[in-house]
């Protein structure tokens, strides 16, 4: 009697959990777009901050690198330990935690106090990405979920198109603490989302740290990982301080950075879009691409970029190629590990925030000790790296199963 009560019950669940449908779909989504946003916004204020608080370019840098390392120390243990929890209430506690990251970096009267802003929203990275995207299946019908999946994960490069050039702008305008007030609120918004068009949604699948290491041991996953470090480590080693390269290499106005920040934002978009349309089919080509257009564009910014119609061109093209990287990453990811989807989502999230950091804090080291200049350099050889590795894979694969040619 007991068992055909809890599968009604759990029957009832997944029935209200398809009829939340889009609504609660957009809100995750929303939920993303305000991760993302507050992520890497410091790009776009990085000097100003840094100016406020008498810090160098590289020390502000430290905003970008203590998110990630947060991230991906607690995209496992909070996935772990939370694993019994429903997930409507794990995404309310993130969005409120959010919030207060937020306040207080809009309210730090120390530097260290908006690293101590910079941890929680580390925290937040972690949880809300190792269990966000996952969920696209379970509010709407199963023909829909990887429309639905689409459409959540467009939050990432929305937040470049969108999010970044926004605050910088509110930056410019009423001060760089203003930006943090706005994404405070818009984080309260997104908590009332989910209280509100969120059905409860209690965890299906227990994902243990035993579950993690075994998906770690797959060679398709450590390819995954390797790839995955290179391009992200090449990327924000370089675009971390991309403002103060158009500030005092191309000679922009403080006021015009929101433009160019719009125009890599608006090609981000559409490479995640034309990644999103190839991946499935060429995981490796297309991967391989993402990278090589990253390293064209760095490795040509130091001395095109002087220019503000070569700089354009080139974050055009930077914004195409870095706008693939994590949906062909996380696909790589997902291939590697089909049968542990929260697992391969805990390693893509550990892997690519640690990583972020990484490139920031190397990144920092650069242009602290050497230049701007030495900062894209490095990241573009990075890049060619990076290919290098996808092309090696691919023809392995080729060589290992020639039948799979065409889907390579």
């Amino acid at each position: 009697m007991s068992t055909l009560t809890t599968s009604a019950g759990d029957s009832a669940t997944s029935a209200r959990s398809a009829r939340a449908g889009w609504p609660a779909v957009l809100a995750v989504m929303l939920g993303i777009f305000s991760i993302v946003t507050t992520e890497i916004l410091p790009i776009g204020l990085l000097t100003s901050i840094g100016s406020n608080f008498t810090v160098s370019d590289g020390t502000a840098g430290l905003m970008m690198t203590m998110p990630g390392y947060l991230a991906a120390v607690s995209a496992p243990l909070v996935t772990v330990a939370t694993a019994r929890i429903d997930r409507r209430l794990m995404l309310c506690a993130f969005m409120l935690l959010l919030a207060s990251a937020n306040l207080i970096a809009a309210t730090a009267t120390t530097y260290w106090a908006v690293l101590v802003s910079r941890v929680l929203v580390g925290v937040v990275i972690g949880g809300f990405w190792s269990i966000g995207p996952g969920l696209a299946g379970r509010l709407v019908p199963e023909g829909n979920a990887r429309r639905a999946t689409a459409v959540i994960f467009s939050a990432v490069p929305l937040g470049s198109v969108l999010g970044v050039p926004l605050g910088t702008l509110i930056g410019d305008l009423g001060g760089w603490r203003v930006s943090f007030v706005a994404l405070g609120l818009l984080s309260v918004a997104v908590l009332v989302a989910f209280a509100v068009l969120m059905p409860p949604l209690p965890a299906e699948r227990i994902t243990r740290l035993a579950v993690l290491r075994g998906t770690l041991r797959g060679v398709d996953t450590r390819y995954a990982l390797l790839v995955t470090v290179l391009a992200v480590l090449a990327h924000f080693g370089a675009y971390t301080y991309v403002t103060p390269f158009l500030e005092r290499v191309t000679q922009v106005s403080s006021g015009r950075i929101t433009l160019f920040l719009l125009a890599y934002g608006v090609a981000g978009l559409a490479g995640n879009f034309l990644a999103g349309a190839a991946v499935a089919r060429r995981p490796h080509i297309t991967f391989g691409v993402a990278g090589g257009l990253i390293a064209a564009a760095t490795l040509a910014l130091p001395y095109l970029g002087r220019w503000e119609p070569g700089a354009t061109v080139l974050l055009i093209v930077w914004g195409v190629g870095y706008g693939a990287v994590p949906v062909c990453s996380q696909t790589w990811f997902v291939k590697a590990a089909p049968h542990a989807p929260e697992a391969a989502s805990v390693l893509f999230t550990a892997s690519f925030q640690a990583t972020l950091s990484t490139g920031a804090l190397v990144g920092g080291l650069v242009v602290d000790r050497t230049s701007l200049r030495a900062a894209m350099l490095l990241g573009g050889a990075t890049a060619v790296i990076m290919v290098m590795t996808v092309v090696g894979r691919h023809r392995r694969v080729i060589a290992t199963h020639p039948a799979g040619r065409s889907a390579t």
